[in-house]
């Protein structure tokens, strides 16, 4: 490890104990925090995590969040009707930027998320989430109200898969590691790259392009160490995080994405074909399932006409 990450972990790495709420809400003055929550299809969870948020986080003698925006990107189960009785303010996907035809992906959303928030720190939660805890926000948000120099924040923790502790991570233990200590050595020290809760200042994540799909945790965390430096960067111990896994087929679906965005932010060498073939077993033998491997990516928010008369109003 270099020393410089050495250094980086022993002074942008802390526990979410690290900052009492009462220090954090002492240091919010008049900073607005918006939390997005992307969400397709989990009705089973959306609404308890929403729940715990305005409960805890939202209340008169506990305001650290000042908005709470959960951004459907076309559920056909009863995801928007569930979030929005917990008591999160539901937006449609498609209503935001309805000019630009919106590509599938997570990556899609958290873009379109920042032109129907407002608050001077973004939080992104996962809305597959089980047992949350309020943590996961406190712990994000708290340095980017306390450390004026830190403009970007990742969640780390234990992510077991069923009952087998710290073997959650799979695509992240292949592919996402490799590449950054390959190729990007001074993110070596983020225990979870590839995690879904995170924080920053808008007047970064606006000046950032996001892939669309799976590779935008790690293009935004490269692309945040070429736009601030490493010592911007850092990472709260948040402890456990459960939720839903995929199977292997979406993990390989996965794990190309990301490398492709790793490729393309190396801008060396032959880009290769962007597809993925996999195989399922079927009644005649395998069939081959050719999928593409997503490489669109949504420019930096901050040159979107509509973003910048919003924020000239």
């Amino acid at each position: 490890m270099l020393e410089e990450v050495e250094r980086w972990l022993d002074r942008r790495s802390w526990s979410v104990a690290d900052r009492p709420l009462e220090r954090i809400l002492a240091a919010k003055r008049s900073t607005r925090v918006s939390v997005v929550l992307p969400a397709l299809n989990e009705e089973a969870t959306v609404g308890d995590i929403v729940s715990v948020i305005r409960r805890e986080l939202m209340s008169e003698s506990v305001p650290l969040v000042d908005e709470l925006v959960v951004i459907d990107s076309g559920s056909t189960d009863r995801t928007a009707e569930v979030a929005a009785a917990a008591g999160a303010r539901v937006v449609a996907r498609d209503a935001i930027l309805p000019r630009i035809p919106a590509a599938p992906g997570k990556g899609e959303v958290l873009w379109r998320s920042l032109m129907v928030t407002s608050g001077d720190v973004v939080c992104f939660v996962d809305a597959d989430l089980r047992d949350f805890s309020a943590d996961f926000v406190t712990g994000i948000v708290g340095p980017l109200l306390t450390e004026p120099d830190v403009d970007f924040v990742k969640a780390m923790y234990d992510r077991p898969l069923g009952d087998t502790p710290g073997q959650g991570g799979r695509v992240t233990e292949l592919v996402a590691r490799p590449l950054l200590n390959l190729h990007w050595p001074q993110l070596a020290g983020f225990v979870q790259p590839l995690g879904g809760e995170y924080a920053a200042r808008r007047s970064l994540l606006e000046r950032l392009p996001f892939p669309v799909g799976y590779g935008v945790e790690l293009g935004l965390l490269v692309d945040a160490l070429h736009t601030v430096g490493l010592d911007a960067l850092a990472q709260v111990d948040v402890g456990v995080r459960k939720h839903r896994h995929q199977d292997g087929q979406a993990l390989g679906r996965m794990a190309a994405a990301i490398y492709r965005t790793a490729q393309l932010r190396l801008s060396r060498g032959h880009l290769v074909r962007p597809r993925l073939t996999q195989f399922e077993r079927g009644e005649a033998g395998f069939t081959p399932r050719t999928y593409a491997v997503d490489t669109e990516e949504r420019p930096p928010m901050a040159e979107i006409a509509e973003y910048a008369r919003r924020r000239v109003a």
